[in-house]
């Protein structure tokens, strides 16, 4: 059969949710400014995440953009878990989707978590992996009851949820909402009956959900809420639970999704937070990437355990106290608009992409490496630097990194209102 002349003329996609040409076209340039000035693709060896050092020529620096809020990524025991579990099952992993067969380590991790927590586990290698699996069967009305869902995606929503937009499109109405604005979510669910809405609990670029208006929307019209707290687990909560869970309880109508590589310091690794037993059959069937894909390798499992042992001991809250007193030192110094929002991730905004990235190599010249972001990572004019405060960060290192901040920038800080 032949194809034609309709077919041919029209075989570019829509792009209703992705443009490559135009994405690369307006941020590689960046890219590659930010690769010229020596700050992409940098080898080093580490002792901390406070001493890294470039072997060739012998350059030092602090890395301010370590998501290891606690500093669990170099704590022994945390180490020790991931040697013990290799040595106890003497393999990487069963080398096999996970459907079908889980090492015992993998599932005593899913019981740990489960209690820790207070929720049913579903693990994964990523977030992408598990966001990728999930949210397609949230489209099509698999996890709650109702049919099909209206998916609403907050427009700053991470790019691993934002990027299975065009597949859940294949379900169901796909919208975007302006950012953390619930009366446009409200209308979409006055409009339809059955509403999901995906979004961060705590924004990788700063700020965090209007938590409190969600579990009201959820209350009243049955919302089904997608969040993923990587920013957020393990630097709140008694037990570590997270921002969101700090605020919201799990239930059938409420999934959380986090990384263990960030805050609970385990390097790879991610877990969903599930209200529901049979959400949870389901998707270790039916969700895609989640079943096919093998799981977290035995060495991580091993760390995780680790640091879920951690998490109930009262190191936990000791770390969180320093955590929390960097934060406040860091925005007592340099207040920023996310100031006073007790959350890690502070930006300094100077517009303009390229004198983001050459703030940046000045920086990384003086000892600190923190990262310029541009968009599409920020919205167009917003670039600027970003930082994490961490838990294993000295004053007196918060305090000569500020100076150094405002000597190459100019500026002593500027308040504001965090979103």
């Amino acid at each position: 059969m032949s194809i034609g002349t309709h077919e041919i003329q029209n075989w570019q996609g829509p792009r209703q949710y992705r443009n490559s040409e135009k994405l690369l076209a307006s941020s590689d340039p960046y890219w590659q400014a930010a690769a010229d000035h020596g700050l992409i693709d940098i080898h080093v060896e580490a002792e901390s995440n406070n001493r890294l050092f470039v072997r060739e020529t012998g350059h030092e620096f602090i890395n301010m953009c370590s998501c290891s809020y606690l500093g669990l990524n170099y704590h022994p025991k945390v180490v020790q878990g991931a040697i013990d579990a290799l040595e106890e099952a003497r393999s990487l992993g069963l080398s096999l989707a996970n459907t079908r067969i889980r090492h015992d380590l993998l599932f005593r991790l899913e019981e740990e978590l489960g209690d820790l927590f207070g929720a049913y586990i579903l693990p994964g290698v990523t977030c992408s992996v598990l966001t990728a699996g999930i949210l397609p069967l949230l489209a099509s009305g698999h996890l709650a009851p109702g049919g099909p869902r209206v998916m609403v995606f907050d427009r700053m929503c991470h790019f691993s949820m934002a990027y299975v937009k065009p597949i859940c499109a294949d379900e169901t109405l796909v919208l975007t909402s302006p950012h953390n604005d619930l009366d446009y979510l409200e209308d979409v669910c006055r409009k339809y009956p059955n509403v999901a809405y995906v979004a961060d609990g705590a924004y990788s670029m700063g700020g965090a959900a209007a938590l409190d208006g969600l579990r009201e929307l959820q209350e009243r019209y049955g919302l089904f809420l997608y969040l993923d707290d990587s920013h957020g687990l393990s630097i709140f909560g008694e037990r570590g639970e997270g921002y969101v869970r700090s605020h919201l309880g799990v239930n059938p109508l409420t999934i959380l999704v986090a990384t263990l590589s960030k805050g609970f310091g385990c390097g790879s690794g991610a877990v969903a937070m599930l209200g529901d037993r049979k959400a949870q059959s389901l998707l270790m069937r039916h969700a895609g990437p989640v079943g096919w894909s093998s799981n977290m390798e035995i060495p991580i499992v091993g760390a995780a355990l680790a640091s879920a042992e951690l998490h109930r001991s009262s190191e936990l809250g000791e770390l969180q106290r320093r955590h929390q007193s960097n934060i406040d030192y860091f925005d007592e110094l340099f207040p920023t608009a996310h100031a006073g929002n007790g959350l890690p991730v502070r930006r300094i905004d100077v517009g303009d992409a390229d004198r983001a990235v050459k703030l940046s190599a000045e920086l990384y010249r003086r000892g600190y490496y923190s990262s310029a972001v541009f968009f599409p990572i920020v919205p167009r004019g917003e670039a600027g630097l970003r930082i994490m405060l961490r838990a294993d960060l000295g004053r007196e290192q918060i305090a000569a990194f500020v100076e150094d901040v405002k000597d190459v920038t100019g500026v002593t800080g500027v308040t504001g209102v965090g979103g």
